[in-house]
């Protein structure tokens, strides 16, 4: 005969807001509360000020709460809560048992990432630590509370997702019409003036101007730095000590000229914040003359020039050298480098030769003479003498050059038509994909037209950067020509002594063929053969 089973109902624990301690005596339950808002707008401050001081008396007039503290974070975004030093505190209260219950404003005010909000009111759960929304009035004890939950941080993400949209929208707006906007607390040389644009602080500029001329002068990024730290000059952060990142960059910045690129890096998801550099996802905005230049284009121009022609060096550029780069094999093209001989002795010096000659016994060497130094500078003074000798013929002949160069029209002409051409190319391939997503094609067919329009569109482009960057090398010969021409109106007579400074203003290479065979050229173009004794 088969026993029927016994079933015995155990009623279920009576939830209390407080709990009886091991002696009898009622234990409080520990209440902490969590305020924040989003930006440090007056207003929003006074939100957050109301908040903290509305929950810190509300928990205390509790006579069966404990008042476990109060979490704040002022002008952090809620979208994750990776950077929000208050939230994570009070977290790691709960779980590790200092806090029974939390009170916050809003589900929103938590956070408006749904899976954040979820993960972190399950880990709490696990705990015993509830969580209590005051807006929505919901307690994550609660049965419905996981749903509500759910539902409700939904909403505030996507509430989010307007927002971003709309402050992306209104900042890719401003870039169009050409505002410039420069992040001032972290940017040396300028500061946000009355109307609202950007303005000189010349006591800033001086410094941005002292590193270009630093670095036009040979100076390495590290050199510059260390000058700068020892000087006592502040970073734009405010320290002490500056980095050679930190050089770079205000190296590179054509805001100094005063152009702007604008949306050089976009924001790729409104929840992490995370950015990437703009490749053409996005459109970018070149605004020139739009606000006080500290430095001139030309000089910004010849620092490019001069950053791209060190990275051909590599590590071998020595800033220290002050002939590095400029001194050139005739008979292989390499880069004359330094060598020390007789090291150590009273008959120790340097010498400037092809660095094929002390490469692997089983390769190629050329035979292209030694220099020291004292015979560069012979060459480049009796070289230069020449070009003052004859001055006013020069000098007439590079303006007559400067003319020429000046003359953009046809370039212009050309460029117009090609933007215009890259333009309808690339409507008519957005066109032809649309036209695939939304009505069915011979995919074929369409493969072959979308092939063909992509073709076309990168055939114009290149023909367009091809054109800009012939364009752009003649601004940058007619810039190099007219510092040129005022060096050399400038210069005296007759050059007595070497200088550092004419040589690097003047000088962009020496090749070597022979003693007898020393062609100096010069920025202008203009090539002086020498022959030494």
């Amino acid at each position: 005969m088969k026993t029927s089973p016994v079933i015995t109902v155990i009623p279920p624990s009576i939830h209390r807001s407080w709990e009886v301690g091991a002696i009898g005596t009622p234990t409080k339950k520990r209440v902490a509360a969590y305020a924040r808002v989003s930006t440090d707008m007056k207003e929003q401050l006074s939100s957050y000020e109301a908040q903290v001081e509305h929950y810190t008396k509300y928990i205390q007039s509790k006579s069966e709460w404990e008042f476990a503290g109060m979490y704040t974070d002022e002008g952090i975004t809620a979208t994750n809560t990776k950077k929000r030093d208050g939230f994570n505190r009070m977290i790691e209260d709960a779980l590790n048992g200092k806090i029974d219950l939390i009170l916050t404003k809003s589900v929103s005010r938590f956070a408006r990432n749904t899976v954040d909000t979820l993960q972190t009111v399950r880990a709490l759960k696990e705990k015993g630590v509830e969580v209590y929304f005051e807006k929505e009035n919901i307690y994550t004890f609660d049965s419905k509370g996981e749903l509500l939950i759910t539902i409700m941080s939904s909403l505030a993400q996507e509430e989010s997702r307007s927002i971003s949209e709309n402050v992306t929208w209104g900042q890719r707006k401003r870039m169009a019409d050409g505002k410039v906007s420069l992040p001032y607390k972290r940017f040396l040389g300028y500061e946000k003036g009355a109307d609202g644009t950007p303005q000189i602080v010349e006591a800033e500029a001086e410094t941005i101007r002292l590193i270009y001329k630093l670095f036009l002068d040979g100076s390495s990024y590290r050199e510059i730095a260390d000058h700068l730290t020892a000087q006592g000059t502040l970073t734009p952060g405010g320290k002490e000590a500056w980095s050679m990142s930190t050089v770079q960059s205000i190296l590179r910045n054509e805001k100094y000229a005063g152009n702007a690129i604008l949306q050089k890096k976009f924001t790729v998801d409104f929840l992490t914040k995370r950015q990437k550099v703009n490749e053409g996802e996005v459109p970018q905005y070149f605004v020139e003359n739009s606000h006080p230049a500290i430095i001139s284009v030309s000089t910004f121009e010849l620092v490019q020039i001069e950053i791209e022609r060190r990275k051909t060096f590599g590590r071998q550029y020595r800033n220290h050298r002050l002939y590095f780069g400029n001194i050139v094999c005739g008979a292989c093209g390499e880069i004359f480098g330094p060598r020390v001989w007789h090291g150590g002795s009273k008959y120790q010096r340097v010498v400037w030769q092809c660095p094929s000659k002390y490469r692997g016994r089983h390769r190629k060497k050329c035979k292209t003479p030694h220099l020291s130094e004292d015979t560069i500078k012979s060459v480049f003074l009796s070289a230069w003498q020449q070009v003052l000798s004859d001055r006013d013929h020069y000098v007439a002949d590079y303006e007559e050059k400067v003319k020429l160069l000046s003359d953009t029209v046809v370039f212009d002409k050309e460029t117009a038509m090609l933007t215009a051409e890259c333009t309808e190319a690339s409507a008519l391939v957005e066109e032809c994909i649309a036209q695939n997503a939304t009505s069915p094609q011979n995919q074929a067919e369409y493969q072959k037209r979308y092939d063909g329009l992509v073709e076309h569109y990168d055939i114009a482009k290149a023909k367009l950067d091809c054109l800009v960057g012939e364009k752009k090398k003649r601004i940058l010969y007619k810039q190099k020509l007219q510092r040129f021409i005022s060096t050399l109106c400038k210069a005296e007579p007759a050059v007595a002594a070497f200088s550092e400074e004419l040589w690097r203003e003047t000088v962009d290479t020496l090749t070597v063929h022979s003693m007898t065979d020393i062609v100096v050229r010069f920025h202008s173009g203009t090539e002086i053969r020498i022959s030494v004794e």
